[in-house]
């Protein structure tokens, strides 16, 4: 496995400086974040941001993500050309030597979370999410939750939540088949591999239809265009945000099969209820094991790309929510660590 570090660009304060610093660290998952949704990216602005990744030493092989417009998702007329654009940036991308590009097609928002700063009893914060504070919240009378896309001014995020009332979950299953069967063959002919993220968390929210939360979605959606460049980013976190969600058996299923081409590593802390919060990423502090879920990708035979994706915040640091430095880096070395000892048991004859 390749392991990777979610960089934010020049505005991230946590520096490619530091990233490059953490042990075992082979490369940057980033984006272009200037050009607006639906825009095609320019070649030179992959290529810059690409050639600053490499000064400091990392590889740039993995985009997250190239948004999907909302009218794509809303199967609007104007899809066609925001498809077109969308397929044109992945020429572009393979052009600059970009390999796996991670997505979502998540409707309005990407995350949900109704805290950013759940203490936990060490005294570090971390993202949460309660059930009966959603519960309460009447998307007609306006949102406001942390992680909640601030681009949407209060009447168009009205506006937006409209016109989805109209969108079930198979029409949403329409238009990501419409999506998948207009840039999947862009993808194959280019090089490149799409890898959509699971709902986070993964069940319907604020009336709004989630279509890639469990096994039977992950199944349909790899059916609908059954090419290797046709598929996921497995995030443990969202997927085990639901008690039902077996990660190992997905991971065993779908590595096994060449369909994952990212893989997001964290653990997650679950309630029967569905309440959770995020933890750090040693198999004791949450509901997952990540030691078996490792486990599960070496046995697959895994080479992609993984992330410790979310962190604590520890150690006084202060930052975007999520995504400090410290945690993150203690999550890189746990996980390299869990590899190299399955690897090592493996290579000896014993049980690692």
């Amino acid at each position: 496995m390749k392991m990777t570090f979610r960089w934010y660009g020049d505005s991230d304060p946590v520096t490619l400086d530091y990233i490059r610093q953490i042990p075992g660290m082979d490369g940057i998952v980033s984006a272009v974040y200037d050009v607006p949704v639906g825009d095609v990216w320019p070649v030179e602005k992959i290529k810059a941001l690409k050639a600053k990744i490499e000064s400091h030493g990392l590889r740039f092989d993995v985009i997250e993500s190239v948004p999907v417009h909302e009218d794509i998702k809303l199967g609007k007329p104007s899809r066609d050309r925001l498809i077109a654009n969308y397929a044109q940036t992945l020429r572009n991308l393979a052009a600059c030597g970009l390999k796996v590009v991670c997505y979502n097609f998540m409707p309005v928002f990407d995350w949900t979370r109704t805290t950013l700063e759940m203490e936990l009893p060490d005294g570090s914060t971390t993202l949460g999410f309660d059930v009966a504070t959603v519960n309460k919240i009447d998307p007609n009378a306006g949102i406001s939750l942390p992680g909640w896309d601030a681009s949407y001014k209060p009447d168009e995020l009205k506006s937006l939540l409209s016109e989805y009332s109209k969108v079930t979950e198979d029409v949403l299953w329409s238009n990501l088949e419409y999506f998948l069967k207009g840039v999947i063959p862009t993808a194959v002919e280019a090089g490149i591999k799409m890898a959509i993220h699971p709902d986070d968390p993964p069940r319907p929210i604020f009336g709004l239809p989630r279509i890639v939360k469990n096994r039977e979605d992950l199944k349909r959606l790899l059916s609908i265009v059954d090419v290797p460049e046709n598929g996921l980013t497995l995030c443990s976190g969202s997927l085990g945000a639901d008690c039902k969600n077996d990660i190992v058996a997905l991971v065993r299923e779908f590595a096994g099969q060449g369909r994952i081409h990212f893989a997001h590593l964290r653990n997650v802390k679950v309630t029967e209820q569905g309440d959770f919060y995020e933890t750090g990423h040693r198999s004791e502090d949450g509901s997952l094991d990540m030691g078996e879920i490792v486990r599960a990708y070496y046995e697959a035979g895994f080479t992609g790309y993984v992330r410790p994706d979310h962190g604590r915040m520890i150690w006084g640091e202060t930052g975007k929510p999520g995504y400090g430095l410290y945690d993150r880096a203690l999550g890189a070395v746990y996980l390299n660590g869990l590899w190299e000892g399955i690897a090592k048991g493996k290579a000896s004859g014993k049980a690692a």
